[in-house]
């Protein structure tokens, strides 16, 4: 008897499968490309997944051991009503709140505030922290401010910055390390004024502030 041909399997789906396939990795990959990366996020994920395929359990974790270390610091020092911890997309931040680090109009760190800055900076200046970069952005509410050294809050809130960052290097950072701006007031953390445009003096001392961003950096 003369054998049977065997039919060969019907593969036309794969080509189907395979675009489908490439055009999802495509859209991740625009997804990817048009998110922020949250690093506090990404290092717990990393570590556990370090954790769940076998690795070694204490994976050094430096943005947790950071936001641990400066919450000591902020509490030690009892100071938790002026400065701020928290975590943003980029890493970690660390907000003086008010008038905390400057009188107003002024560039110059008061006395009271430099026990709390010495402390903060001998922990950003740690040898384990050395990948971190930090971008100090100094803030004005919007009230109406000039002098003969600042002729507006442009002047004053960079000059703000400036002073921090200059002392968070005269405590060992290095200055290649720190970004400053001066963001006057367009980016206020409360609204200077209610909705009949009457200043609110409470809100306008909470935007006078100065915020660090301390973000990794892995160059």
């Amino acid at each position: 008897m003369k054998k049977k041909e065997s039919q060969k399997p019907d593969e036309d789906w794969m080509s189907t499968y395979g675009d489908m396939v490439t055009l999802l990795l495509c859209f991740f990959v625009m997804m990817l490309a048009a998110s922020k990366p949250d690093a506090a996020k990404y290092e717990q994920i990393q570590a556990g997944l370090n954790e769940g395929v076998g690795k070694q359990e204490n994976q050094p974790r430096p943005i947790e051991m950071m936001m641990f270390e400066l919450s000591d610091d902020i509490q030690s020092m009892d100071v938790e009503d002026e400065v701020a911890l928290g975590t943003d997309a980029q890493g970690i931040v660390l907000e003086f709140e008010g008038d905390t680090l400057f009188d107003y109009g002024s560039a110059e760190i008061k006395k009271e505030a430099l026990p709390t800055l010495k402390r903060i900076a001998a922990t950003l200046q740690s040898q384990r922290y050395e990948k971190f970069i930090f971008s100090i952005e100094g803030h004005t509410s919007d009230e109406q401010f000039s002098s003969d050294k600042y002729p507006s809050n442009w002047e004053l809130s960079s000059a703000r910055a400036s002073a921090v960052a200059r002392f968070l290097e005269s405590r060992g950072i290095s200055r290649v390390r720190l970004r400053t701006s001066g963001l006057y007031d367009v980016s206020p953390k409360y609204p200077n004024r209610d909705p009949f445009g009457e200043p609110i003096p409470q809100n306008r001392i909470k935007n006078r502030r100065v915020v660090i961003h301390v973000e990794p950096s892995y160059k």
